[in-house]
């Protein structure tokens, strides 16, 4: 499950210290970065992926040859690019989510530009409809997924929904991450708040804190060691089968099993869900906004679409774009999961997750 591992990871709230820039990708040696007029530079969170087949058909297409900055995780990634908005390390800023989209564009990070068939995007996902600041590129769901073997073994109804998590019956089962060190952990926090508003998320933690939740750090630690439905919990002794992570968590357990299981030994409490979406946007001050245009229609095409499943582990917003089977059979996205408004993340998430610190691990 290495990529979903490197998606997860890259995803983390990391909003201290920024990493080194890391650099990657097509590079045609003789040019020096988004200063030569063929080559256009995307800087993007750790988890980028791209095959290369669809890249390459991309810069011949395009005659642009694709640089890629790889910087850390999420949150790093957007604090350096809001830091260097005045001189730019490239044209194009990929991977800013709708927990930090307001932080984005309050600090004017990006450019206004409709991309070239931004109408076949689905308007839920258009979160700067009027300027068109950030283009829409792929969506993923945050939701508790439970152990097959467990509850079946167990004679136990797995839980539905965000209430069914209080109940007895689930006590000392489920497991997540901080909310102040891991991006889950936050997308759960929000997902609660969504639920049960700004009066009642509180009242719903301290329930969730008496029936035995466990915190640790992050995904890595709580999936791949304290969840006992996951390949990794398996050999690690995990002892809980209830988790946050990913709707699209039981295909990478299939698709990296060997052998390939009939069924995913993994399910999702579909009512537990909270929505991401990742954006993509022309850098203010960017030295190749044409070669950036071109990018960000390439991000949204059917091509690029219907390959990032596989490599990102995240789901198209494109309409028409096909989903690997392997995702709708496994990990189809939650019907109506919780959202929230950015500008409404943006003036509550400090103080919620200071507040949920308090409450939780004190």
């Amino acid at each position: 499950m290495s990529n979903i591992r490197k998606r997860v990871a890259a995803a983390a709230v990391g909003l201290g210290m920024v990493g080194t820039l890391a650099a990657c990708g097509s590079s045609d040696g003789g040019d020096e970065g988004s200063g030569g007029s063929r080559t256009v530079t995307l800087v993007s969170h750790d988890s980028w992926a791209v095959s290369k087949s669809v890249l390459a058909a991309f810069e011949k297409s395009s005659g642009y040859k694709v640089r890629v900055l790889m910087d850390g995780d999420a949150g790093q990634a957007v604090n350096k690019a809001v830091l260097t908005k005045d001189n730019p390390q490239g044209d194009v800023f990929f991977g800013v989510d709708n927990t930090l989209l307001s932080r984005a564009l309050d600090n004017g990070l990006f450019q206004p530009y409709r991309a070239k068939g931004l109408d076949q995007v689905g308007t839920e996902f258009r979160l700067d409809p009027d300027k068109n600041r950030v283009t829409p590129v792929d969506y993923g769901d945050i939701c508790v997924n439970y152990d097959k073997a467990y509850f079946s073994e167990h004679k136990l109804t797995p839980p539905a929904s965000f209430d069914d998590l209080t109940k007895p019956a689930y006590k000392n089962l489920l497991v997540t991450e901080n909310a102040g060190t891991s991006s889950p952990g936050l997308g759960f926090l929000l997902g609660t708040a969504a639920k049960y508003g700004d009066d009642g998320w509180q009242d719903y933690w301290k329930k969730l804190k008496d029936n035995g939740v466990k915190v640790v750090d992050g995904w890595e630690q709580a999936y791949n060691e304290e969840f006992s439905g996951s390949s990794g919990g398996k050999k690690a002794g995990g002892e809980r089968p209830l988790v946050v992570s990913y709707a699209s968590s039981p295909p990478a357990e299939v698709i990296y099993a060997d052998p390939k299981p009939d069924t995913a030994p993994t399910g999702v409490a579909e009512g537990t869900c909270f929505r991401q979406t990742e954006f993509a946007g022309l850098l203010s001050n960017a030295r190749n906004a044409e070669g950036g245009k071109a990018l960000i229609d390439f991000l949204i095409s059917k091509e690029f679409q219907e390959d990032m499943p596989l490599n990102m582990y995240v789901y198209p917003v494109t309409e028409g774009a096909k989903v690997p089977a392997e995702f709708s059979e496994y990990g189809p996205a939650a019907k109506d999961p919780e959202t929230m408004d950015p500008a409404k993340i943006a003036d509550n998430r400090d103080q919620w997750v200071k507040s949920w610190t308090s409450l939780v691990l004190k």
